[in-house]
């Protein structure tokens, strides 16, 4: 309203031969708002259903609902139609025109005008319409309805993840058509192979960033959640202080399980660990004795020192996938199944915040968790928060009244001794 009130409309609307609006809704919006009874407009003649499709995309774009990735792909399909009937300016292309020696304005709208006519700045649309095209059609499906469907930010990591396996697919492609035209049989079908390999890992890539992704929002919402003081009452009245432990205890933490003891012995190996747990999160340590952990869970993750991870995979035997640095952090990712690492960034900070995204990124509601070492029990009260299963233990006793004390302070509750010391 303020562009045309001060320069007036300088980009007529267009319209069909019944005088149904074709382009420029807000346009028209804001010269009706400023009480305009006449303005310019471009009249084209419907042929399809491409003028109809654009003037319900228009009224789309004005609701406050869209979520980011619906948004995204009306802008590709307006540009796409817009270039179809005409209407878009080509790269390169002067959007003025000369009649009888006068400058008069195109009908072919550029980026920047396109942009300006949804109510966004020209790469903030530009990187909106890069979404729709290089998202993976059943990716999106995938998104449609998660929180990540309302982020511009997440879904441009999605699109950007397999770029690279994207533009061999795209080659391929163009290959076999060319082939096709060629009739080189052969040939075409080596291509077409080319591409379907190409955009499998491509979509694998890009399931990888949108887990990554998930795993991220999730172990902030977690993080958010374990800065949330508990009330004095809470604290104080609702559990009893931190119960006396000895070496062989077995403590009951509602549905958690804390041994005390070594990590490394037969009883918690033996008759203690679940036999499907999803993910071991521990500490590198000296002696280590660990190395089982690779067969008790899918994926053990190993957080060191610099430099400790190298060293640690030399001396060890466990299967290593590939190696992280999470906010100055060192993470060592073992299992026994291929992994694909996520592309960074990941935005992630403490010990708390790195926790909850591996425990989001690896595992599920419901499923087991392995902590053989307790240190300040982040394993266990992230379990807690986001609905997983700890099985945990450490022969340092202090770490677990610590970890006992922080559970029963937390959730209010008392834990439980299941059976008598053998010390």
């Amino acid at each position: 309203m303020q562009s045309i009130k001060a320069n007036g409309l300088l980009n007529p609307i267009t319209i069909d031969q019944n005088l149904n609006l074709v382009a420029g809704l807000h346009r028209l919006t804001a010269c009706k708002l400023l009480g305009l009874d006449q303005i310019e407009c471009h009249v084209v003649t419907c042929v399809d259903t491409d003028h109809a499709r654009l003037a319900e995309i228009d009224e789309n774009l004005i609701r406050n609902e869209l979520e980011a990735l619906e948004r995204a792909e009306l802008w590709l399909e307006r540009d796409k139609i817009l270039e179809r009937i005409g209407l878009r300016a080509q790269s390169g292309e002067n959007q003025y025109t000369k009649k009888g020696g006068e400058l008069i304005s195109s009908p072919s709208k550029t980026t920047q005008q396109l942009a300006q006519e949804t109510g966004y700045n020209k790469r903030t649309y530009q990187l909106g319409k890069q979404i729709a095209k290089n998202i993976d059609p059943e990716v999106k499906e995938v998104i449609k309805k998660t929180p990540v469907a309302k982020s511009h930010s997440n879904l441009l990591k999605i699109a950007r993840a397999g770029t690279k396996e994207r533009e061999i697919a795209e080659q391929a492609e163009e290959k076999a058509l060319e082939a096709g035209r060629q009739q080189k049989r052969l040939e075409q079908e080596k291509h077409e192979k080319l591409a379907a390999e190409a955009r499998a890992k491509y979509k694998e890539q890009q399931l990888m960033a949108l887990q990554s992704t998930t795993a991220e929002i999730e172990a902030k919402q977690s993080v958010k959640l374990h800065r949330t003081k508990p009330s004095f009452e809470e604290k104080h009245s609702r559990y009893k202080a931190s119960p006396e432990v000895n070496i062989g205890d077995e403590w009951m933490l509602e549905r958690h399980l804390v041994y005390c003891g070594d990590t490394a012995d037969g009883k918690f190996v033996n008759k203690l660990l679940p036999s499907n747990a999803s993910l071991a999160i521990a500490t590198v340590s000296s002696p280590w004795n660990h190395d089982y952990l690779v067969d008790e869970a899918h994926v053990v993750a190993v957080i060191a020192r610099e430099g400790q991870i190298q060293d640690f995979c030399t001396r060890h035997r466990m299967p290593l996938r590939f190696e992280w640095i999470l906010d100055n952090t060192y993470i060592g990712v073992y299992s026994r199944k291929p992994m694909l690492k996520p592309e960074k960034p990941i935005a992630i900070e403490g010990i708390e915040g790195i926790v909850s995204y591996l425990m989001s990124l690896y595992t599920k509601a419901e499923n087991f968790v392995l902590a053989p070492f307790l240190g300040n029990a982040e394993v266990l009260m992230a379990c807690e928060r986001m609905g997983r299963i700890c099985f945990s233990g450490d022969k340092n006793l202090e770490n677990v009244e610590r970890a006992i004390e922080r559970w029963q302070k937390w959730t209010g509750q008392e834990a439980r001794k299941e059976n008598a010391s053998y010390a």
